[in-house]
């Protein structure tokens, strides 16, 4: 029987419905028909070319929950007629250190996007804002049966993005966690450091969003254009994690916050460059600052049974895949609260 490659998709640019081409089966590839599609910062940076440059035409999205619709003979992680998901990864070498010490995130050949990207017999990559995806099963996985396709599609970014950082970092009850930005990002960062029991303080450049922080479940608020209320907090938290911040931001304020020993998570890149910090700022700290890429395989496959078990869910708002332009404005114009979802 003839391979059907032929898919519809919202491509850019600009964002226009289109017919493309899946990439070529092998028996390690799982397709799935997408019913979900998360919206995320990234997609926004590619279309835009604010990372670097673009191959167009580019369909995004890379928070893709579907029915399992084909597998190949060597997939036995998932089955027709599950549901299943994809994140921002789609593959790795699979033979470098990082790789097989379970860091693919890491991949020292480079990992492979879920979109603007090619796999490895030089098919282009295509994210989810489309009817149908197809890739390696080894970056697939089933979606909890407690869990709709809705919000599970949002844990395969911004959920591992902020889970396994947290994660590894050891956050527990006894920490005093500090969640700096609470959009997309932010609102995971305090719902999972809520279920690992820590302390969490919302931060955010101004009174705005201080009701909601705790309605999130913050434990207390934090106006970071205020310098006066930074005293209280001084060498109080365990942790921050930095999911956004404006150009203003300097490391000497921010790291008083921070006991000895803890750590500065960030998570955030923007399209400009933190600034410098003096080396004595790490002597007279003794802060560990350190970054995040997604997660691994195993850590999504942790993060979805976390989240499960703990009833972790993410503030989504859905619109239809077919208004994808204006929930792709509504984005651009800070609307979401907090997370916006397509459906087919």
């Amino acid at each position: 029987m003839a391979d059907d490659r032929t898919f519809n998709a919202w491509a850019y640019k600009p964002l226009t419905k289109m017919q493309l081409t899946l990439r070529e089966w092998t028996e390690d590839c799982v397709e799935l028909d997408i019913t979900h599609c998360g919206i995320c910062g990234s997609d926004v940076h590619t279309m835009d070319s604010g990372w670097g440059p673009t191959e167009y035409p580019c369909v995004v999205g890379h928070e893709i929950v579907g029915v399992v619709k084909k597998v190949g003979k060597n997939v036995t992680k998932v089955k027709v007629g599950d549901r299943a998901g994809v994140g921002a990864q789609c593959n790795s070498c699979r033979e470098c250190k990082n790789c097989l010490e379970g860091s693919e995130n890491l991949c020292m050949k480079g990992i492979v996007g879920t979109y603007n990207a090619r796999w490895e017999n030089g098919d282009k990559t295509y994210g989810g804002y489309a009817d149908r995806w197809r890739g390696d099963y080894r970056f697939v996985f089933k979606v909890p049966d407690n869990m709709s396709s809705a919000i599970a599609c949002t844990f395969f970014c911004a959920g591992v993005t902020t889970y396994a950082p947290l994660k590894r970092c050891n956050v527990n009850s006894s920490s005093v966690v500090g969640v700096m930005g609470l959009g997309g990002l932010g609102h995971y960062g305090v719902k999972w450091a809520k279920a690992m029991g820590a302390k969490v303080i919302g931060m955010s450049h101004n009174d705005k969003k201080r009701e909601i922080a705790l309605e999130l479940g913050c434990d207390e608020y934090l106006n970071t254009s205020d310098k006066e209320a930074f005293g209280a907090y001084r060498r109080q938290m365990t942790h921050i994690l930095c999911t956004g911040t404006g150009r203003d931001f300097d490391w000497v304020t921010y790291l008083s916050l921070i006991v000895v020993n803890g750590h500065f998570i960030n998570i955030s890149i923007p399209e400009w460059n933190f600034p410098e910090i003096n080396p004595f700022v790490f002597f007279s700290t003794q802060v560990f600052i350190s970054g995040s890429a997604i997660g691994s395989p195993a850590e999504i496959e942790d993060m979805l049974e976390f989240a499960s078990v703990h009833d972790v869910e993410p503030w989504i708002q859905t619109y239809k895949m077919d208004d994808v332009v204006k929930a792709i404005e509504d984005f651009r114009a800070g609307k979401p609260r907090f997370r916006i979802v397509l459906e087919n």
